[in-house]
């Protein structure tokens, strides 16, 4: 079954003519598990299809898919062309993307401060890079005026598993210091640095930088608003100190929508305007479906979560898709 969404309307049955008890299966991104989550347990009420996804990091739903263990992936980086090539092989079908949300990798500390901190992109990248190592270092304290830094050193947390957040937030690095692109580079997995520490999942570093007094970490926005972790003003290209709000999210997508591919695996942060480390989340669907049921349940899903379901993504810290994005995204 072919699973373009705009033919769908024609070929597709609504989900309360499906089975009651059709479960999709899915796995991959924890970046908006706490969207999908609601979407799921919403659309279950409404249809009867039942969802079990495994919020296993990027990395893992791009494997999953890959293999043919899951109904759809999802990650918050696209598939790399070689990794399309292995999926198109292993599965003799292309996988899509399809963009659901938009969210912001926020940097979260530790520090009881009175009010955010201003990071410029320079300094992010060296405090992860390990070569701003205390918190009183002058170039923090230069862009923090009025605000007394502690004198404690720096515990870097990061990602253990294979990350789509770190996928985008390496993006970013990768776009503001040529020393990070060339040593370390992009990816869901990547080698840190020296003398940093690794947790497993969104929630993994969230919950090691509420414990560790002077620790700062990457972290998609609903897990910091959720553990109350307070996060970073990060001065974009245009020169403005701004902070994850969900406005400053849209404006970021909206400003790169002429750089958007066909096949919407795009990258978005270092954007011109809005807050510079913000990323697409993807599900990751197999054009062809195997099983007639559970393809239609799936195209169903999309569509539902495409219109009606980005209602939910401002409540929960998400931004829902522009609107051009979401029409492109049903035209697959």
């Amino acid at each position: 079954m072919r699973l373009f969404l705009a033919s769908a309307l024609c070929v597709c049955v609504l989900s309360s003519n499906l089975p009651a008890q059709l479960q999709l299966n899915g796995a991959g991104a924890t970046f908006p598990y706490v969207l999908y989550s609601k979407w799921f347990d919403v659309y279950k009420t409404k249809t009867g299809i039942q969802f079990n996804y495994q919020s296993i990091g990027s990395g893992g739903g791009i494997k999953q898919i890959t293999d043919g263990t899951v109904d759809f992936g999802a990650s918050d980086g696209p598939m790399s062309d070689e990794q399309l090539a292995l999926a198109r092989q292993k599965r003799g079908t292309e996988i899509l993307h399809i963009p659901t949300t938009l969210g912001a990798v926020v940097v979260a500390y530790n520090l009881a401060l009175p009010k955010p901190l201003q990071l410029t992109p320079d300094v992010v990248a060296d405090i992860f890079l390990g070569v701003i190592k205390r918190w009183d270092d002058r170039r923090i304290a230069a862009l923090n005026p009025g605000i007394t830094l502690p004198s404690k050193p720096i515990v870097v947390v990061h990602r253990s598993d294979g990350s789509g957040t770190t996928a985008i937030f390496t993006d970013y690095l990768c776009k503001i210091s040529n020393y990070w692109k060339q040593r370390y580079g992009q990816g869901t997995s990547v080698s840190w640095p020296k003398g940093t520490l690794g947790a497993k999942g969104n929630e993994g570093v969230a919950g090691q930088i509420k414990q560790i007094s002077g620790s700062i970490g990457y972290i998609e926005l609903a897990y910091a608003e959720q553990n109350k972790l307070p996060y970073a003003a990060i001065k974009n290209y245009a020169g403005d100190f701004v902070l994850p709000s969900l406005p400053e999210v849209t404006r970021a997508a909206e400003s790169m929508l002429g750089s958007i591919p066909e096949d919407l695996r795009a990258s978005i942060t270092n954007s011109p305007r809005g807050y510079p480390i913000t990323g697409f989340t993807w599900l990751l669907i197999p054009r062809k479906q195997s099983n007639r049921a559970k393809g239609r349940a799936l195209v169903d899903f999309l569509r539902w979560a495409l219109t009606e379901g980005q209602a939910y993504c401002a409540d929960l810290h998400y931004a829902p898709l522009p609107k051009s994005v979401a029409e492109r995204a049903l035209k697959r």
